[in-house]
């Protein structure tokens, strides 16, 4: 294009550098600049080919007057057909000062005569550009092209010159954009075409310049829609990279298939450009296809087009196709870059397909390529993120062996990645390994805060916040809510509420997470002053502007449910919803819940109802949810219903719903159905958890057939599944109902053993079980074990031995239990009066009266 504006010296005759020079120095609405002034002065002499004599010249000057504009005009006229004689006049007018020098008429005239001669168009040209760039009085394009149309009109001069173009793209070159486009509109009523070289500079120029963008497609589109240019390749590809500026790739794609519907023979880059587009906007699907058009029309996509594609592919999870583009790319003789395998490790990682991350990362260094930075980076994550914390190490220690510095990220992976995995102790090893090579950041404090405060080890936090401070770190908001959260799990509110004035004093601005946390704090301590204080908590979050998310309305709505409030949970719901909060599975799964939880099965399946109705599809959670509530309150049959339900919408079972069905039939003395629900449970891939197996061996045990009971205590053992203390409880009150104290005993020692604690309901069945078998003694030690242990025996278990003790007719130990009780602030209930009024001594006769 720049060929446009240069004149090469060879082309400028002798004449044309003598105009130049003249008429800048007489021709004063054209302002040439210095570089022309002072270009050499040369005798006038004319071609060979010359009609007239030098004679002919000084005619108008030959009463020493200057010349009129239109005595210029005649006789530049009267060489109309020898372009050499007309600008030979020209400069001796100019030299002589004709009168006329404020009007650019006859210099139109000039250019018209000049272009008529294909050997003058460079001298034309370079007229041209350099007498707008040296324009001081900046004379309009507009008035120029006026000028230049009146002259052809006039003196019959050809419309279909290149003049018009010539003047266009000088106007170009001296940035006159906006008088360009003026100048554009007047050509197309003028009938002039329009050169689709020159129009594609000027879309170029416009592009280019700040805050023309939107006024090249504009022009673009006006010329388009009036069918009055002819566009080509070229334009396409810069109106394109026009919306390219203004990120819009829905009109960039719309221009390429107008293009395309038209018959205009795209390029190669065109069509890169418009699969760049694609990605960016992203539709893939699209951007594929081009990738195939291109492929069909014997181009083949760059390394870079198909290096962007593939991650871009990565990105949004379409690992097959991405693959399959790979392949295209190594076919088509472009080998695999680091990008492309960094980026499909990264896929790989995502999915959890951490045997082809590893594979692919041997085939690429057998391949030759050397894993940088950020590859090492990829797969250590990749480990961390799918549990392998053996293999992040390894990866984390080949990085330091090739010489590659690890990075604080690095380390934050493998921090993360313990702390996932339960191993707190390798968590903090790291931990201190970033801390002592000094590249520790907050987010690694806030890593190990987090952890901390979730576990509810609150001195330990303080003692990395401490560190973290110590070190010359600013506590973050994250950091805040870290701590926050730590306190309002413990249900220490005051603490977590001082926290949020210490923010405020340090600048710091509590965000909605802070204020959520608190809210679900205060709900959890569960007192009624608490509950206000969190409707408070919401409020002053409102007032200060903080805008509510969703997940603080269904903080607020779980919240409520959870107190017992889950009619006023409703009721905030749909207020929420007149503010523009759209309900989701969450909101309604929170209010199913704490109906079921206030025995409310008929508003739970009115929500449940009305969030089909809203188009909110239930999940998981919110089927287990029904399905546990029915069965606890023995209604199996309408469980049942609800299972179908799960089936034909195409949501599968998990534990906790098949755990609760099995548990219904259980309760309902239903074992063979039980046992049939959890042989479907295992068909389906899941694996029987504790509780499951605890329905099971209640069930078993409740029937009387702890034969089976025991067979799926050894199934537990077996398959690694926990024992906990419900599991051992049940056991134990299996064997002593059964009369087989010896092993009920093994199993209460064993129990000790693991660390687990019995709690009330163990103690009770113990001494239920022993006073039964007449085991009285053994019983009373039990309830001594209890208060060493510092728990209060309540009035049951007292009742459970005062019984025996009459049983055995040891009245005075009976009176002693009775008068502990009332030691210990216990209130005996009528079935204590009665064992103490009725009972009777050996025989029937009354122990009073």
């Amino acid at each position: 294009m720049s060929a446009c504006f240069t004149s090469p010296s060879r082309f400028i005759s002798s004449q044309s550098r003598q105009f130049r020079s003249s008429i800048t120095t007489s021709w004063r609405s054209f302002s040439i600049d210095s570089s022309i002034s002072q270009l050499p002065e040369q005798p006038i002499t004319c071609d060979s080919s010359s009609s007239s004599s030098k004679d002919d010249f000084y005619r108008p000057f030959s009463d020493n007057k200057a010349a009129t504009t239109v005595e210029v005009i005649m006789n530049l006229l009267s060489h109309r057909e020898n372009p050499n004689s007309a600008l030979d006049y020209f400069n001796l007018a100019e030299k002589q000062r004709y009168s006329v020098s404020s009007t650019i008429e006859p210099f139109c005239v000039l250019l018209h005569i000049l272009v008529s001669s294909l050997n003058h168009h460079t001298i034309c040209k370079e007229l041209l550009n350099r007498l707008v760039s040296g324009d001081s009085s900046n004379t309009s394009a507009y008035v120029f092209l006026d000028n230049l149309l009146e002259c052809s009109r006039k003196y019959g001069f050809d419309f279909n010159t290149p003049i018009f173009t010539y003047m266009l793209n000088s106007y170009i070159r001296a940035a006159r954009l906006s008088e360009c486009v003026d100048c554009v509109y007047r050509m197309i009523e003028q009938g002039i075409s329009l050169s689709t070289r020159c129009m594609n500079i000027l879309f170029t120029a416009l592009i280019r310049k700040k805050k023309m963008n939107r006024e090249a497609l504009s022009l673009f589109d006006d010329l388009v829609s009036r069918n009055v240019f002819h566009y080509d390749t070229a334009t396409v590809h810069l109106i394109m990279r026009a919306c390219l500026k203004e990120k819009d790739f829905e009109l960039a794609n719309r221009y390429f298939q107008d293009a395309k519907s038209r018959g205009i023979e795209l390029h190669a880059v065109v069509y890169s450009t418009a699969i760049q587009f694609a990605i960016g906007k992203p539709d893939l699907d699209l951007a594929c296809l081009l990738v195939k058009e291109m492929k069909k029309l014997g181009w083949s996509p760059s390394e870079g087009i198909y290096t962007c594609l593939i991650s871009s592919l990565v990105k949004h999870g379409n690992m097959t196709v991405a693959l399959r583009m790979n392949d295209e790319m190594v076919e088509s003789g472009k080998p695999m870059n680091l990008v492309v395998a960094t980026s499909l490790i990264k896929g790989y990682s995502s999915q959890g397909k951490l045997s082809e991350c590893l594979d692919l990362f041997d085939a690429i260094v057998k391949g030759g390529l050397n894993p940088n930075k950020i590859t090492y980076s990829v797969i250590i994550e990749g480990c961390c993120n799918n549990g392998e914390m053996e293999k992040g190490c390894e990866f984390f220690k080949r990085m330091e062996a090739s010489g590659i510095q690890p990075s604080v990220f690095n380390l934050n992976s493998l921090i993360r990645g313990f702390l996932r995995s339960s191993c707190p102790v390798e968590a903090f090893k790291w931990f201190n390994e970033a801390v002592d090579r000094g590249i520790a950041n907050v987010l690694t404090y806030n890593h190990m805060l987090l952890w901390l405060c979730r576990e509810g080890k609150m001195n330990e936090a303080s003692g990395i916040w401490d560190k973290m401070v110590g070190n010359g770190f600013e506590p973050t908001v994250v950091s805040y809510n870290n701590l926050i959260l730590g306190h309002c799990r413990k249900g220490e509110m005051e603490l977590a509420s001082s926290l949020l004035s210490r923010m405020s004093e340090k600048g710091l601005k509590a965000n909605v997470v802070t204020y959520s946390i608190l809210i679900d704090g205060y709900f959890r301590k569960g007192g009624r002053v608490e509950e206000e204080e969190a409707l408070g908590v919401y409020n002053q979050m409102v007032s200060l502007g903080i805008a509510p998310t969703e997940y603080t309305f269904n903080t607020l709505v779980n919240g409520l449910c959870r107190v017992g409030r889950s009619s006023e949970a409703r009721t905030k719901l749909k207020e929420l919803e007149k503010n523009g909060f759209v309900p989701d599975c969450l909101s309604y799964n929170s209010l199913i819940h704490g109906f079921i939880k206030e025995g409310e099965m008929n508003l739970a399946l009115s929500v449940y109802n009305e969030m089909r109705e809203t188009g909110v599809s239930p999940n998981v959670v919110t089927y287990t949810t029904l399905i546990d509530g029915f069965c606890k309150g023995n209604n199996v049959d309408l469980a049942l219903k609800i299972r179908s339900e799960m089936k034909i919408n195409g949501v599968k079972l998990d534990v906790t719903a098949y755990s609760a069905l099995i548990d219904g039939f259980c309760k309902k003395r239903e074992m063979g159905r039980a046992c049939e629900l959890l042989n479907e449970l295992i068909e389906f891939g899941l694996c029987p958890n504790t509780i499951v197996y605890n329905s099971l061996i209640s069930g078993f045990k409740n029937v009387g057939n702890m034969k089976e009971a025991v067979a799926f205590h050894q199934r537990m053992k077996l398959e690694g599944v926990p024992f906990d203390l419900e599991t051992y409880t049940t056991l134990i009150d299996g064997y002593l109902k059964e009369g087989e104290i010896v092993l009920a005993s093994e199993l209460y020692s064993e129990m000790l053993g693991k660390g687990i604690v019995p709690d009330i309901v163990t103690n009770t069945v113990l001494v239920n079980g022993l006073c039964n078998k007449r085991q009285v003694e053994n019983a009373r030690n039990v309830l001594e074990d209890m208060k060493r242990n510092g728990m209060v025996p309540d009035v049951l278990i007292y009742n459970t031995l005062i019984a025996g003790y009459f049983k055995e007719g040891k009245l005075q130990e009976a009176f002693k239990l009775h008068d502990e009780m009332l030691d210990n602030g216990l209130e005996p209930d009528d079935t204590t009066y009665d064992l103490l009024v009725s009972g009777k001594f050996k025989g029937d006769k009354p122990l009073f009266f």
